[in-house]
């Protein structure tokens, strides 16, 4: 049975692990008050709305 002689990092073990995720693009909603594409259950950068109502003053 093969033995590792020594041990393997977790840099290393990490990297051989992460080769095989891929990062899927965001998923994009429109903005129900402005209908720009915004990122779902996040503030719109466009109007500054969430869930209807005014958050951030976008001018």
């Amino acid at each position: 049975m093969a033995v590792p002689k020594r041990k393997s990092s977790k840099a290393r073990r990490d990297k051989r692990r992460a080769s095989t995720t891929k990062i899927d693009a965001p998923n994009l909603i429109d903005c129900p008050n402005c209908q720009a594409k915004t990122v779902p259950h996040r503030v719109c950068p466009a109007c500054g709305f969430y869930k209807g109502k005014e958050v951030i003053a976008v001018d």
